[in-house]
C-alpha cells in the first residue's frame, strides 16, 4: 500500500466485448492497438487535460471526450490517423487507479 495517489504505469482492463472486437482484428491493427494502449497507461494524466496536452503522443493518434459535455467522462483516443479508436474510462481512485476501455474499433 501506498501513501497518496499513484501514478502511471495503470491498470488496464478491457470489457468483454472490447477484448473480443480486439482479438478478431487482424495482426497489425492488434498492433497498433496495443501502441494506443501503452500510451494510455503511461500518461501522465489518461484524460490528456488541457490544452495541447496530447501533443506528446505518436503521429496519428490524439484523444478528446466522447461528449464535451463531460470532459471527466468517457474519452475516445483515436489511432491509425482516426482509422481506429479505443473508448475507454479512467477512474481515479486513491488505492487502485483503474482504465477501462470499454470499445475497441479499427476500419
Amino acid at each position: 500500500m501506498t501513501d497518496g495517489f499513484m501514478g502511471p504505469p495503470w491498470q488496464a482492463d478491457w470489457t468483454k466485448k472490447a477484448e473480443e472486437d480486439r482479438d478478431a482484428l487482424p495482426e497489425a491493427a492488434r498492433t497498433l492497438v496495443y501502441a494506443a494502449r501503452a500510451e494510455l497507461v503511461t500518461a501522465a494524466d489518461p484524460y490528456f487535460r488541457g490544452i495541447d496536452t496530447d501533443r506528446d503522443l505518436p503521429a496519428g493518434m490524439s484523444v478528446e471526450p466522447a461528449q464535451s459535455t463531460r470532459p471527466g467522462g468517457q474519452h475516445v483516443l483515436y489511432f491509425d490517423h482516426g482509422r481506429g479508436w479505443l473508448r475507454y474510462q479512467f477512474t481515479r481512485r486513491t488505492t487502485d487507479p483503474q482504465l477501462v476501455i470499454e470499445e475497441c474499433f479499427w476500419r
